[in-house]
């Protein structure tokens, strides 16, 4: 069953998506400007493509992992720790869209992606198994993996991702396993989007905005749009 909104109920029937990602989601600009406009932000492009009936969440926090520790960060960015409440405080939700894995890659935090394809399936069984408020049922989950990192100049990128360029290539492939394993939807967003030259790691605008445009469709079937 997709959702839990049934306006038979008086309950408003419109579809609400929770976007849980990392900078990639937050809209890290590698420019240097900090944050991409907001209408370049994939969420944002992924909202305008839906249209008014669906509400598209934006839960982006820039060096958010899977389900690793990062304890030279200023905040939690485990993602599995978090992820509970991000599911109580949106309830209810019809799908959960997560694009987590690049900062697995730095190899302090985890460095090899097969540590990222277990994270994924941890976090796949948090919101398969987490108490949603008034008995909402659980929703759907679509897998993404981030656009694998690539070389890059900026010597301090290249260095706290020391490996990850190698690693990140598995990604895609470790997360569709999973996505079949655990029955989930898979996007591979590596094959519309390609990480900047700039910093190894982040998108510019037109990236960005790639992700949201052709997730729209993948989101539209899984909602049953």
């Amino acid at each position: 069953m997709v959702g839990v909104n049934n306006p038979e109920d008086g309950v408003s029937s419109l579809k609400t998506v929770l976007c849980y990602g990392d900078s990639l989601t937050w809209g890290y600009s590698p420019t240097g400007l900090g944050r991409h406009a907001h209408m370049d932000r994939w969420p944002s492009v992924l909202a305008a493509a839906l249209g008014p009936d669906v509400s598209v969440i934006a839960e982006g926090l820039n060096g958010r992992t899977t389900a690793f520790d990062d304890h030279l960060a200023d905040c939690d960015r485990n993602g599995a720790r978090i992820l509970p409440t991000m599911l109580q405080t949106h309830a209810p939700l019809d799908l959960v869209i997560i694009m987590l894995g690049a900062n697995d890659m730095k190899p302090f935090i985890c460095g090899c992606a097969i540590g990222a394809k277990q994270g994924m399936a941890r976090l796949v069984g948090i919101t398969r198994g987490h108490a949603y408020p008034h008995d909402a049922k659980p929703p759907r989950v679509l897998l993404v993996s981030p656009p694998p990192l690539t070389a890059t100049k900026d010597a301090d990128f290249a260095a706290v991702f020391d490996g990850g360029v190698a690693e990140s290539g598995k990604l895609a492939g470790l997360y569709a396993e999973v996505a079949t394993e655990m029955d989930c939807g898979f996007f591979d967003a590596g094959l519309v989007a390609r990480a900047t030259s700039l910093d190894g790691v982040h998108l510019d605008a037109e990236n960005t905005r790639a992700v949201g445009r052709e997730l729209a469709p993948v989101v539209r079937g899984m909602l049953g749009l």
